[in-house]
């Protein structure tokens, strides 16, 4: 049985509600940021700029450095968000910005770990990586194919948010390995989540129309 329409739209994803939880804490660092005039797209590249930077530590085997500037890094990703809409300058230029930048920080710290797995010959780390960076993008391409088709996806176990708070532990406590063979297995299974939810909603629009 399918959810009501109105339950749907109820629905919010774990990413929206660390961003309720934590605006305590980057509300206030935004509102700095606000008066030195740095513009929010700029914030945003700042941020990829920096997880380009965890990925080239990452590559060079520095695992706890790595996760102790992904955890400082990581805020950014709602400060500049929080920044537009301060200034009411939300936008969806901004916010294809945004998306874009999320995915290509993703897949530089995917890069790093194959590379460093690449370096020290390890063959289920290279597997991992790869299976992880897939599971990654795959996990936000079903969800931008199915709003463009109007179609709800917002489900999943591992959203981007989910996979920083495995990430950046496995880092911190140098266990990348096991951070990854997590990532590789969950990102697919919200993947295919996302695509069995889509399907979902088809159906039930499509039935709607035929009543």
């Amino acid at each position: 049985m399918t959810e009501p329409i109105e339950q749907q739209q109820k629905r919010v994803s774990f990413t929206d509600r660390m961003r309720v939880w934590f605006r305590w804490y980057y509300g206030p660092i935004a509102a700095a940021l606000e008066r030195t005039g740095i513009h929010p797209n700029v914030l945003t590249l700042i941020g990829l700029a920096g997880t380009a930077g965890v990925a080239v530590l990452i590559a060079l085997h520095h695992m706890t450095t790595a996760g102790i500037v992904l955890l400082i890094m990581g805020p950014i990703d709602a400060m500049d968000g929080a920044l537009a809409r301060m200034r009411n300058q939300a936008s969806r230029w901004g916010a294809f910005v945004d998306a874009v930048t999320d995915r290509y920080s993703e897949l530089f710290l995917f890069l790093g770990f194959l590379i460093y797995y690449l370096s020290v010959k390890n063959s289920t780390g290279i597997i991992c990586a790869y299976l992880a960076a897939a599971g990654s993008v795959l996990v936000s391409y079903v969800k931008a194919r199915a709003d463009a088709n109007k179609l709800d996806a917002n489900v999943g176990l591992l959203t981007r948010v989910e996979r920083y708070l495995v990430l950046i532990p496995g880092l911190i406590f140098n266990i990348p390995l096991i951070a990854l063979i997590i990532i590789a297995v969950f990102a697919n299974i919200t993947a295919l989540q996302r695509i069995y939810r889509a399907r979902q909603d088809a159906y039930r629009q499509l039935s709607q129309k035929q009543e």
